[in-house]
Formats: C-alpha cells, structure tokens, sequence
C-alpha cells in the first residue's frame, strides 16, 4: 500500500498514565516516607514522636508509682562524648538522682538516636524506651526494676 503525498502520519497514542501506587510501591518495598504530609497540622517529625513516647512511659508508671511524678524526663539526641568510666560501650539513657539541697528533682535523660538505632520497628522501639525507662527509674530511686514495672522485667 502506498501512502499519497498529502497524508500524514498518524500521532503515536499518549502513555498510559503511571498509576500513584505503581509510583509509590517500587520494587516491592512498600510505601514510602509518611502517609501525610508535612502541611497538615496532625503531622510531627520523628524526634516528635520519640518524645510522645517517653512523655506516653513516664505517664504511665507516674500512675503506678507516685513518687515517679516528681522526677523530670528529658530526651537529647546522643550522648555526650565523654562517657563516665563505669559505663561500657554507648549509653541509651542516664539518671540522676534528685538533689534536695540544691532543690533538684530526679532527672532521666534518653539519648534518642542510640536507642532508635536498635530497633527494627515501633513495637521494638516503645519496648526498648520502657525498658531504658524503668532502669533509670528504679537506678535513681534504688529498686529493682520488676519493682518499678513487673510487665517489661
């Protein structure tokens, strides 16, 4: 068949659209990055979330122990680089005891990245911060950690 002068040839169809899951789901590895955006007010990093966590533990042993109420919780990033002489390899948290001459109350302090580092998953990591929790707690307060929380120990 001969194709006269004045014929053009025909447009190639437009490619299918790739479809939004096809998109997000390459090579089988899920979704990927959270499921809502950062515009949304509902939306918190994970540093935000880390800290919901710990404030969530020490809420409720607070309930449990009375005396957990009077003792400060605070979350820094990484430990300090100069470690104490007794504590081997890295630190995923460290208590001080309450200071009641200089009107200090306890303090637990969790290094986050140390204690995220270990876990594979959110029910790892809730676990793994009850756990550095509870022995601070019971470190500080002097008891055994199945004192503090029997569940976790």
């Amino acid at each position: 068949m001969r194709r006269s002068r004045s014929s053009r040839p025909r447009a190639l169809p437009a490619p299918a659209p790739r479809s939004a899951r096809r998109h997000r789901d390459r090579h089988g590895h899920g979704l990927r990055g959270p499921l809502m955006p950062p515009v949304l007010p509902a939306w918190r990093t994970r540093a935000e979330r880390f800290d919901a966590l710990v404030i969530e533990v020490a809420d409720d042993l607070a309930r449990r122990h009375p005396f957990v109420a009077d003792v400060q919780f605070a979350v820094e990033e990484v430990p300090p680089s100069d470690p104490a002489p007794w504590e081997p390899g890295i630190v995923l948290g460290r208590g001080f005891a309450p200071e009641p001459r200089a009107g200090l109350p306890g303090r637990v302090v969790v290094y986050r990245r140390p204690v995220v580092s270990r876990t594979r998953d959110i029910t790892e990591l809730r676990a793994l911060v009850r756990h550095v929790v509870v022995e601070q707690v019971s470190t500080m307060m002097g008891r055994r950690p199945e004192e503090i929380d029997p569940d976790s120990f």
